[in-house]
């Protein structure tokens, strides 16, 4: 039906903006600029695929190996990677990708609608539940296959919680995936993200054997598979159904691959405290901004062990001096529900210690400002979800301030104190900017008390913002100033 290494499957654009399909041997062709896909989560996932495909057959041994061959070659790459075409076919009686070695699809009953290979379908309980209001059911009755084979790909890599027994994926449901991206097309995308390591043989594949089950807690840890499952890695145990050349169905036992202890080279990681195990990052709902940048794109100073950016960000100067940016995607979730899907850019920042407590510094004050927004919002906005937009949208109102701050910061012959005063000029501006959008409206309406708050809480953040009150004092130190001197309270 569909062979994923010899086949021309994989929609991809021209720079010049045409479109084609391509074998995966394909993509290093130097006219190519990204695929194309319709769901930018299965654009990602395709990346994440091909990435997997080449460190599979072919990676660089070392910098220097990847440095010699950063120039497209596609006869190379399909002679590396025609050897494992018998691994990736998507049907018939043998190994399937992705897929399960024993066939329990014989003989199911009622196969599950390949719709649940997306991670914004409905599961069973929902749609029993009628409860399926911000994920879907019965869009996809049946797929084509290389559709269903990106989808089935992209479930395996990304799996959130599914009920008893149907295992996350190796970093958890819906993790941050972050690529080195130097912007010249689809091949530089791709290399740029392929780690070191040496070429491997089609048995390390985890759907080349039966499948390690979990039914008693089993864990697979880094040292019980080769590297290249991270990339390939097979948490759930999932049978295609086809019919007429197309996918009409999915079977699912429970129990699959239960993986631990994996640090996954495209995800950013973390600590919940110094020493504590690394977990990977997931992204939050809302736009990725620079408040977000900490530890994911931009190296957070020497000595701090909280926060580790994804290996291939991390190494990228090892292996290039040149500008790049960072692709950030991935589903932002709630257990098991979807939010939003991430899809954002932002630059690679390598910066010297002291420029990047710097940076640190800009991110803290504002996370303060935020805070005491947040808390003079307290008389005009309900709790919650009204207040958390109000927040959101200060970040947002501040992002193309910092991006010109961080540049005049990194700029030859900075003077940082200079950037800390004018970035607090701006956190101020846009904070006093959203109370009084809130506030001023309706305020002659209101009765005496409440306006008596609301002027009270005015005054409240715009003493914060003067560095008074443990608030504004922690914005200011974060900037590297020296708050005023406190005033006493009478006794």
């Amino acid at each position: 039906m569909l062979n994923l290494v010899n086949d021309a499957w994989i929609p991809v654009r021209r720079k010049d903006g045409s479109r084609k399909v391509i074998a995966p041997w394909q993509i290093a062709d130097d006219s190519l600029a990204f695929t194309d896909w319709p769901r930018p989560d299965l654009n990602i996932a395709c990346l994440e695929l091909l990435i997997g495909l080449v460190f599979l057959a072919d990676p660089p041994r070392d910098a220097e190996d990847w440095e010699d061959r950063r120039a497209p070659d596609p006869d190379r790459l399909r002679d590396r990677l025609t050897p494992f075409a018998p691994a990736f076919e998507l049907m018939g009686d043998g190994p399937r990708f992705c897929q399960d070695l024993e066939a329990f699809e014989r003989g199911a009953k009622a196969p599950n609608p390949p719709d649940m290979l997306f991670i914004d379908s409905a599961g069973g309980q929902t749609i029993r539940n009628n409860a399926d209001l911000m994920v879907k059911r019965g869009r996809y009755p049946s797929l084509d296959p290389a559709l269903a084979a990106m989808a089935l790909y992209a479930l395996q890599a990304h799996a959130p919680s599914g009920g008893a027994g149907n295992r996350t994926s190796m970093r958890g449901g819906g993790p941050m995936v972050t690529l080195v991206d130097p912007g010249q097309g689809l091949w530089p995308l791709i290399w740029a993200n392929v780690p070191d390591g040496a070429p491997a043989t089609a048995e390390v594949l985890p759907w080349m054997r039966p499948t390690r089950t979990s039914e008693k807690g089993q864990q697979v840890f880094p040292q019980d598979a080769h590297p290249s499952e991270a990339l390939f890695g097979m948490p759930r145990r999932l049978r295609l159904v086809g019919e007429r050349g197309a996918i009409t169905g999915v079977v699912q036992r429970p129990y699959g691959t239960n993986y631990a202890g994996w640090e996954h080279p495209l995800t950013p990681h973390y600590r919940v405290k110094p020493g504590a195990e690394l977990l990977p990052v997931h992204p939050r709902a809302g736009q990725f901004g620079y408040r977000n940048w900490l530890g994911v794109v931009a190296r957070r100073a020497s000595g701090d062990d909280t926060a580790r950016r994804a290996g291939v960000v991390e190494g990228w100067h090892l292996r290039s001096q040149a500008h790049a940016e960072v692709v950030v995607a991935g589903w932002a979730m709630d257990n098991m529900k979807p939010r939003d899907f991430t899809f954002s850019r932002a630059p690679l920042l390598d910066l010297p210690d002291e420029l990047a407590e710097r940076v640190e510094g800009l991110v803290g004050a504002a996370e303060r400002v935020a805070l005491a927004l947040r808390a003079a919002l307290a008389p005009v906005l309900a709790e919650g979800e009204a207040r958390e937009a109000a927040r959101e949208a200060f970040f947002a109102s501040t992002q193309a301030a910092f991006e010109a701050r961080l540049a005049k910061l990194t700029a030859v012959n900075s003077d940082p104190v200079v950037v800390a005063r004018g970035w607090l000029n701006d956190l101020g501006q846009a904070a006093r900017q959203l109370f009084d959008a809130h506030a001023l409206p309706g305020l002659a309406d209101r009765d005496i008390r409440e306006q008596q708050q609301i002027v009270q809480a005015r005054r409240n953040l715009t003493a914060a913002l003067a560095g008074y009150g443990k608030t504004g004092q922690g914005a200011w130190r974060a900037l590297g100033l020296t708050p005023p001197e406190q005033k006493r309270r009478r006794a």
